[in-house]
């Protein structure tokens, strides 16, 4: 493994940083503290700092000699809203919020790489240090990219990264095509005619439809998607009635869920085929029905220039280490915003064993520190390499 000895001279400072973002968790779009911190850290190491994109988002351009090349890297920084319940040193001081994701080392990480670079100086061209706020579920990429992120910091190639525990921490996983897939929430409220529960003629039950509704849901993904394409629908809402009033066929019955896809025309398929089974459903048992779909993240799909480069990168630094297998995550990214602007690949880098199960999203996850150098390692080595002197 090849990590440069002025990355692990940092790493002190660098375990320090992420055990200090840990402790201070901040949802997406309220993230001042870390913001400032990230923007200080930048500015003391001569690198030009650009706020406000996306309300708490940061933007470091470092430009050097005369090389026409422009890249970006993003790092996200918000946590999650739930509790962090193992007990650790910098264990999370904000009650029902914690980094249960390991945006605290994708920042820290990034913030390295930036200190190393500015410092080192070892490459021409221009690289762009995207931090960004409000990955998890709130939109962060979308409104980067709406409030002119790509107009601001044009760019020929952007790059992400993220911890995947199961890896070792001197592995990476660099893949071409898809990552990720799109992440999408769909409603639908059947609406029927409430009456006494021991006189159902009288009325029409929408309860009874939205049985017959999620028993046939699987049927999308088992009898209509290609079985080689991969694809996921899930309810995960239900609402009717009330336990108090056991004897009500209630009026309206609430449900909803997710959908995931990894390409473009599955996705299509699954937003036509929940709304066709809604309303097949609703006809059969005469009641109404009304349907939303709401499309929130794209799915990550790598570019085949950007990866081979990514590829060339990982490879100094990991040696043969470097999967070029390795599932896709039915998760979702809104990193796909970005990749949507400009030729992106996306990383996964190894967080080691998931101590006791906590992966991603668990009340006891943790970002591993021994892979800092790694990634920070990864993210020069690609400045480097992608912006040749």
């Amino acid at each position: 493994m090849s990590i440069p000895a002025r990355i692990k001279d940092d790493l002190p400072f660098l375990t320090a940083l992420r055990r200090d973002l840990h402790a201070h968790p901040e949802l997406g779009f309220e993230e001042e503290r870390t913001a400032g911190i990230v923007a200080r850290l930048l500015e003391e190491a001569g690198i030009t700092v650009h706020r406000g994109l996306a309300g708490t988002g940061v933007v470091g351009t470092l430009q050097l000699g005369n090389g026409t090349r422009r890249i970006e890297l993003r790092a996200d920084m918000d946590a999650l809203a739930m509790p962090e319940m193992a007990e650790r040193p910098y264990k999370s001081t904000v009650p029902g919020k914690m980094h249960a994701c390991g945006h605290d080392g994708h920042t820290a990480m990034l913030v390295g790489a930036a200190r190393h670079l500015a410092a080192t100086r070892n490459f021409s061209g221009t690289v762009h240090f995207i931090f960004q706020p409000a990955e998890e579920g709130r939109g962060g990429a979308r409104r980067m990219v709406e409030e002119g992120l790509f107009r601001l910091f044009p760019c020929d190639a952007v790059y992400g990264l993220h911890n995947m525990p199961g890896l070792d921490v001197d592995e990476i996983a660099v893949v071409e095509g898809p990552q990720l897939a799109s992440s999408d929430s769909w409603r639908l409220t059947f609406r029927g005619i409430g009456t006494h529960g021991a006189k159902p003629h009288l009325g029409r039950d929408p309860i009874t439809a939205a049985g017959t509704f999620l028993s046939s849901l699987q049927t999308i993904v088992g009898r209509v998607v290609d079985p080689l394409q991969p694809a996921v629908v899930s309810a995960c809402f239900l609402q009717a009635g009330d336990p108090k009033a056991l004897n009500v066929i209630p009026d309206t019955v609430e449900i909803g869920g997710t959908a995931r896809a990894y390409s473009p025309e599955v996705r299509d398929q699954l937003e036509t085929e929940i709304g066709r089974l809604a309303s097949g459903t609703a006809a059969m048992y005469d009641v109404a029905v009304d349907y939303r779909f709401e499309r929130r993240i794209p799915p990550v799909v790598n570019d085949p220039d950007a990866t081979a480069r990514a590829l060339a990168a990982a490879a100094t630094v990991f040696g043969g280490q470097v999967r070029t297998s390795f599932p896709p995550s039915t998760a979702g990214d809104d990193f796909a915003f970005f990749a949507q602007n400009a030729p992106g690949c996306y990383v996964w880098l190894g967080n080691g064993p998931a101590v006791d199960g906590a992966l991603h999203h668990n009340t006891s996850y943790d970002f591993n520190d021994e892979a800092l150098g790694y990634g920070t390692a990864y993210w020069v080595a690609l400045v480097e390499q992608e912006l040749k002197v």
